[in-house]
């Protein structure tokens, strides 16, 4: 995640079925391990940085079920840094369903199969049909970050005292604490994705990586300015990322078909409409065009910004995320190990002659 390259590249939620798109497509992710071993080594060869899992217990319903097949993501993590070479992965972990003692652990133990190369991305809160599945209250919206505050300062405690220690704190209390063996490499990179202040603030306090919405490139260069000012106040420096779902085709015409047939003609609208309703995303206030662009985009891509072109036009758009401030993007795309290797034979050599991109990175062989 420190290497040379200006924007790094990342794949987002392969750990689910569909992915990010919510579509009847009969192409969509099918997320078998199998496939995603496959998927990881392509990425790996290829010289991108990242794979970041979504932690979600239970489907969006409607008639995919989207995103009801999901593989645990410690575990995922674990197994996929034991197939690679260079990737770093993360697990993304709800702090309010985990114990600070045995997340540690667990994290530890994946990271020393990866060989120092795991990440953690902190949710502090999520969908409330996830937790009242698992018969947890969530904290009100500001004291879900407070706790976990408290959680991320036992984990890294756990990982560098070398003797017992208690913890008092206002949501924690804990005698006699130990946990070994420690990181394989130092603290691992830690990310998260949160736009309310408090969450803002959580994640200039306590992490190296701060996912934000991409609406459009210039908007986002707002967005990049704001968080890098929340930091600062902390005396602290964050990359900014940004995510986005991606449809490569020869020209733009044709992408711009295919995205309209698995995004419109074929999306799963009672699933979109529960992913919306469950993010608290309130659209009455929008006009009618700006409604229909507003539900295609989730149904695209989860809701983050289109790359739908050939790949001169993919190219140009990240060139564009970049020069607004954003250190890296996570990627969908309707079927990714089909679509991932177009993208590596024909956009990243052009990111290499833009600059964004180091050529060495891409030319390293697979495991």
């Amino acid at each position: 995640m420190y290497n040379a390259n200006r924007l790094k590249l990342g794949i987002f939620a392969a750990n689910c079925s569909s992915g990010m798109a919510v579509t009847k497509a009969p192409e969509r992710w099918d997320a078998s391990w199998s496939h995603n071993v496959q998927l990881a080594q392509l990425c790996d060869a290829a010289g991108i940085e990242f794979l970041l899992p979504i932690a979600r217990w239970k489907g969006y319903g409607g008639e995919t079920d989207f995103e009801g097949e999901t593989w645990e993501t410690i575990t995922w993590a674990a197994g996929l840094l034991a197939a690679t070479r260079r990737l770093t992965v993360f697990g993304t972990v709800h702090v309010a369903l985990v114990h600070p003692i045995f997340a540690a652990k667990q994290f530890v133990t994946a990271d020393h199969i990866g060989g120092g190369r795991f990440g953690l991305n902190i949710v502090c809160g999520w969908n409330q049909d996830d937790f009242d599945m698992f018969g947890v209250a969530q904290r009100e919206h500001d004291s879900r970050y407070d706790y976990g505050e408290e959680w991320w300062q036992v984990v890294k405690r756990i990982w560098t005292a070398d003797a017992p220690f208690d913890f008092e704190g206002r949501h924690i209390r804990l005698r006699s604490v130990v946990g070994n063996p420690k990181p394989a490499n130092g603290l691992p990179v830690v990310m998260n994705a949160a736009a309310s202040g408090a969450g803002r603030k959580f994640g200039a306090r306590n992490c190296d990586f701060l996912f934000t919405k991409l609406v459009d490139p210039e908007q986002g260069r707002n967005e990049v300015r704001a968080v890098k000012a929340v930091a600062a106040g902390f005396d602290r420096a964050v990359d900014v990322f940004a995510s986005v779902h991606v449809v490569q085709r020869q020209t733009k015409a044709e992408a711009e078909a295919y995205y309209r047939w698995y995004s419109d003609e074929m999306a799963d609208w009672e699933a979109v409409d529960r992913l919306i309703t469950l993010q608290g995303l309130y659209t009455e206030s929008l006009p009618p065009e700006g409604y229909k662009k507003f539900r295609q985009r989730f149904a695209a891509g989860h809701g983050t910004y289109p790359l739908v072109g050939d790949a001169d036009h993919i190219a140009a758009e990240l060139q564009r995320i970049s020069d607004a401030g954003f250190a890296g993007v996570a990627m969908g795309f309707v079927n990714y190990v089909d679509e991932f290797p177009a993208f590596a034979a024909d956009v990243l050599p052009r990111l290499e002659r833009l600059g964004l991109r180091a050529a060495t990175a891409r030319s390293r062989t697979s495991p």
